[in-house]
């Protein structure tokens, strides 16, 4: 059974300042729930309605009903199990590899699939402006996948981040180099910029590299890729560059 304290915290998780009181996050869904259970996450509480966890200490599984279920799922139609678990502490981004830098992307969506694209791609550090969305708000864990358990994700000043880095600094301009035409390295961030404005003045400023998706359309009326997309074709070319070499 589910208490009515317990309804309220889970709840309350949903909104970024109780997560930092709390230090804990949400996962639903039997797929999404089983990576963080076989990942280096702490679990806190599992919440189910299925007898499907019995690897797990039974004092931190609570079997309930679809109906109580209901009272602490984010989702219009909850899936069997929600998990509370412990937010993990921040780990440190090496000055080597590939990174991705977030400039200010604020819907979870977009985070959640660059997450996966980063996993994908094997990019293991995503750095994020700190006026990006918050990495455990329960829409970018659930667009994840299960990848938040395989990518760093650290929230930084991005201009004074990228000002220390000795790496090359890539952004993607609609002026900028064409991207299919460039020598691509193996080491570098990669900024992407904010859905509705791109790429801040203040970073722009910082970055090294400018780099452009060229549009092949005959009117060229489209003014611009959504972020996600437009990382998804970014992270290929570099990878598919660097692995031509």
């Amino acid at each position: 059974m589910v208490s009515k304290n317990q309804i309220k915290t889970i709840t309350g998780l949903q909104q970024k300042k109780y997560r930092k009181l709390h230090k804990l996050f949400f996962a639903e869904g039997i797929k999404v729930v089983q990576e963080l259970l076989n990942s280096n996450f702490e679990l806190h509480r599992l919440f189910t309605t299925q007898d499907i966890f019995s690897e797990l200490p039974k004092d931190k599984v609570d079997i309930i009903t679809e109906a109580e279920l209901k009272k602490i799922s984010a989702l219009a139609t909850p899936n069997a199990c929600l998990a509370l678990f412990v937010v993990p502490d921040e780990k440190q981004v090496p000055e080597n590899g590939l990174i991705v830098a977030l400039d200010d992307i604020r819907d979870p969506g977009n985070l959640g699939t660059i997450i996966r694209l980063c996993d994908w791609f094997g990019i293991e550090h995503l750095v994020c402006s700190e006026n990006c969305v918050d990495v455990y708000n329960p829409k970018v864990v659930q667009a994840t996948m299960g990848s938040i358990t395989r990518v760093n994700v650290v929230y930084t000043d991005l201009s004074d981040y990228i000002a220390k880095t000795s790496l090359p600094v890539f952004g993607t301009f609609m002026d900028g180099k064409n991207i299919y035409s460039e020598a691509l390295p193996k080491d570098g961030i990669i900024v992407m910029g904010n859905e509705a404005n791109g790429i801040s003045p203040e970073i722009e400023n910082l970055v090294t590299n400018k780099i452009a998706i060229p549009r092949f359309g005959s009117l060229q009326m489209t003014e611009s890729l959504n972020v996600a997309t437009a990382a998804a074709i970014t992270l290929s070319e570099f990878r598919r560059n660097f692995e031509s070499i």
